[in-house]
């Protein structure tokens, strides 16, 4: 009984074979190179490689593509940190930059000053700034 399976449905019936047919397949050949161990291992060692060692090359483009995303990430804290060390550069420099800041950033005031914040209509909600 031969089974034949196929997307849709899964119909077994049973094949009856001639005389004359079962001549021809004994006439079929397979082709030599097929027949050759080295061939046969290398393709044993292909479909290994492709589907069931643990690095694959489904999993070896998954870290390749994570290695992409992490050499960015690192581009891209090592330019901020050029940009802070820069900054902090500035502000133990001169004392000038650092009151700026100081008022710009964090809100900081002298002691008879006063000090008031505009927001802009559509900022109102995203301010961090809370009294």
């Amino acid at each position: 009984m031969l089974i034949i399976a196929t997307i849709d449905t899964f119909i077994p019936f049973q094949i009856i074979l001639s005389f004359t047919e079962m001549k021809n397949l004994k006439n079929f050949r397979i082709p030599a190179f097929i027949k050759n161990r080295y061939f046969i291992s290398i393709m044993v060692f292909i479909v290994w490689l492709t589907f069931f060692d643990k690095n694959d090359f489904v999993t070896q483009y998954s870290y390749r593509k994570q290695l992409n995303e992490l050499n960015k990430d690192k581009a891209y804290y090592t330019d901020e940190i050029a940009k802070n060390k820069k900054e902090l550069f500035e502000l133990m420099s001169d004392s000038i930059q650092l009151e700026k800041f100081a008022r710009e950033k964090y809100l900081m005031k002298k002691d008879n000053e006063e000090i008031f914040v505009i927001v802009p209509e559509h900022n109102a909600e995203e301010t961090e700034y809370a009294e």
